[in-house]
């Protein structure tokens, strides 16, 4: 089980005794806390904007003022927060209503030091496991269809131990490859093997984002800044506090979200939208894109002091028809999977397995994993076929200039490989000369994805 010494975790003490709050911060920091204290409660309602915390110790009594009265508000502004009681003055009557308020623990003063830290570890622990199974119930489905990341290419294999050393460090990190190519599956990883294993993983989708919603979404807004705006609101990075953030296709984000993220990865601050008070967030960056950067540059689509903040580590996913060795073990581990999910008894056919390994999977291994996903679903046999895959069969080693064979046959091959090695269908249409609505055309009639 994780221990509260085995993270990075944050901890407010509210109490007006400064030897009281000063005894609580050095108790919590042996357990790896980091620690601010306040003796008021105005001063612990402006520690909650400017920071986020796990755990928050509370006094029953802040001088004249029931420490009880900002409770509700400690848990309005940070609903995740554990908030441990403790009291000189302790009764059954407080202790039931500070927890029917939504206090975790009730400590009478005096109270030992571990009595303190074992309360904390509680919270502490509690949190952590409640976000497992959260993302173990979000993941589940596809971390079971996904790779173990066992390969037999000695390509992705020396990328693997690069994507580990990326890892190992605390820095931001890019990951590169076009559509299909598995960086979400990538950026899991990285998170599993860093320092911050079991902190949130926070993911943004960006181009489902709204253009007037991407600040909001990422940073948080405060009420009123906006129409709809009806309440303070959470954004992504105060989410991923100690923990990852997951941009997923980076280069949709608006100027404005680029101009607030780029300030973030600067010195770790941020405002929320319609608020002057400056925030503060441990969070690491992973960022993904299909798109070249460079080029939205140059267009002045994307900020380049951004693209240089955000390209400390770069890691390329590689096309599955660069891995080629993984090809068939990865159509086998789908088989597997999703003839589980189905009930179904099913194996490919030695000519499917062959067009499985020719075909130069443009899609990548997303394209993979559909394709198997349907042949198990539609499949009338017990033996998947090719064409059960959407695949013409397999012709050998490959098509020879003056062989046997026909123009359109060499007119498929051709059009294949262009479109497996080609940006785009547009970049895929230049080489072969023709306009992208004759290749379309060629596509459907030759069935090359």
């Amino acid at each position: 089980m994780v221990t509260a010494t085995e993270l990075s975790w944050s901890a407010l003490v509210i109490d007006d005794d400064p030897a009281i709050r000063q005894s609580i911060r050095l108790c919590l920091e042996a357990e790896n806390a980091r620690v601010q204290h306040v003796g008021t409660p105005a001063g612990a309602l402006d520690a909650l904007d400017r920071s986020r915390f796990d755990v928050v110790v509370l006094d029953l009594w802040l001088g004249s003022e029931s420490g009880l009265t900002v409770l509700p508000e400690i848990l309005r502004r940070q609903p995740g927060a554990g908030v441990i009681v403790v009291t000189a003055f302790a009764t059954y009557e407080s202790a039931v209503e500070a927890m029917k308020l939504g206090a975790v623990d009730y400590l009478p003063k005096p109270f030992t030091p571990e009595q303190v830290r074992t309360a904390a570890r509680r919270v502490v622990t509690a949190g952590v496991l409640k976000r497992q199974l959260t993302e173990l119930q979000d993941r589940l489905e596809e971390s079971e269809s996904e790779s173990s990341f066992e390969t037999c290419s000695p390509a992705y294999a020396t990328f693997l131990q690069t994507v580990a050393r990326a890892a190992a460090s605390d820095a931001g990190v890019l990951l590169r490859g076009a559509s299909g190519t598995g960086k979400t599956v990538l950026a899991r990883w990285v998170r599993r093997h860093s320092r911050r294993p079991d902190g949130p993983f926070v993911t943004v989708h960006c181009p489902l984002l709204s253009n007037e919603l991407m600040s909001s979404v990422l940073f948080g807004h405060k009420k009123g800044a906006f129409t709809g705006a009806v309440t303070d609101t959470v954004g992504k990075v105060e989410e991923a506090e100690g923990g990852t953030l997951f941009l997923d296709e980076v280069g949709d984000l608006n100027a404005d979200a680029q101009a607030r993220l780029l300030r973030f990865l600067n010195d770790r601050t941020y405002e929320r939208v319609g608020e002057a008070r400056e925030r503060r967030a441990d969070v690491r960056l992973i960022a993904a894109t299909n798109r070249a950067l460079e080029a939205d540059v140059r267009d002045g689509r994307f900020r380049e002091d951004l693209f240089f903040r955000l390209n400390v580590i770069t890691l390329t996913a590689p096309a599955l028809r660069d891995r080629r060795e993984d090809v068939l073990p990865m159509a086998r581990h789908y088989l597997n999977f999703f003839e589980r999910r189905q009930g179904r008894n099913l194996a490919f056919s030695p000519a499917c397995e062959a067009a499985i390994a020719a075909h130069p999977w443009p899609g990548n291994l997303r394209e993979l994993r559909n394709g198997v996903e349907r042949a198990v679903i539609l499949c009338p046999a017990a033996v998947i076929e090719a064409a059960d895959l959407g695949l013409a069969p397999a012709r050998g080693p490959g098509l020879e200039l003056g062989a046997d064979v026909s123009l359109e046959e060499i007119e498929r091959e051709h059009i294949a490989r262009v479109v497996a090695r080609a940006g785009s269908f547009e970049a895929a249409a230049r080489v072969l000369g023709i306009d992208v609505t004759t290749l379309q055309r060629k596509r459907k009639r030759y069935g090359v994805s």
